[in-house]
């Protein structure tokens, strides 16, 4: 596949369509996550899977750092503009347009699974969670950050069921170590409240270690 370029694989006319008016009217950020930087930088780089990636700010971050990056988004507006960005800085990047509600990744085969500030609804997000957990190698990470409860009427999804907590993820996905999982605030400069994630950060036991807590 030649960098940057976009491969077609099944449309959708739900979430994509939506998000394609968003990206095309208001664009999106593109610095990474800084906990994500926090986490992964110290990691050696292997195959990574990004889920809901966006405009690929966290999947371009990866992909300079030397990582073979996925990154899947129902928006085609969105992976566009990733593909051109990665096009621009001659980075290799893969991208799967599809719905997460209908992708399934191969089992056990990346280093690295992320998602970032996704929100689905709790019977989708069991589905998602469970295919990123059932995505990562023996060794590799799991990392989920979202709005925290404790955001809601300030940032992310106006719904509270579908907002993050900690007892969302404590004992959620069998066969990994919490490293960490925290509430995290985010200082604001213009003196608004702050906003509150939830971080998710996890490492898949060999079979020897047994299951995380």
């Amino acid at each position: 596949m030649k960098r940057g370029a976009a491969k077609e694989n099944r449309t959708d006319q739900g979430p994509g369509a939506t998000w394609d008016q968003r990206y095309a009217s208001l664009g999106w950020s593109r610095v990474p996550d800084v906990s994500l930087v926090e986490k992964v930088a110290p990691l050696t780089p292997g195959r990574a899977l990004d889920l809901g990636c966006g405009t690929g700010r966290n999947s371009l971050w990866l992909a300079r750092q030397g990582w073979e990056v996925t990154g899947v988004d129902a928006s085609k507006v969105g992976l566009q503009m990733a593909t051109d960005q990665a096009a621009r800085e001659g980075l290799r990047f893969t991208t799967e347009q599809v719905n997460l509600a209908s992708y399934q990744p191969a089992p056990g085969y990346y280093d690295l699974v992320v998602i970032a500030n996704i929100h689905p609804a709790p019977e989708l997000r069991d589905v998602v969670f469970d295919r990123a957990g059932a995505a990562v190698a023996t060794g590799g990470h799991l990392y989920i950050i979202g709005h925290h409860v404790d955001a809601l009427g300030r940032s992310g999804p106006p719904s509270r069921e579908r907002l993050f907590e900690e007892s969302l993820f404590r004992d959620r996905f069998d066969g990994f170590s919490i490293v960490t999982l925290e509430r995290r605030e985010t200082t604001s400069d213009d003196g608004e409240a702050p906003d509150v994630s939830m971080l998710l950060w996890a490492v898949k036991n060999n079979r020897e270690d047994g299951v995380g807590r």
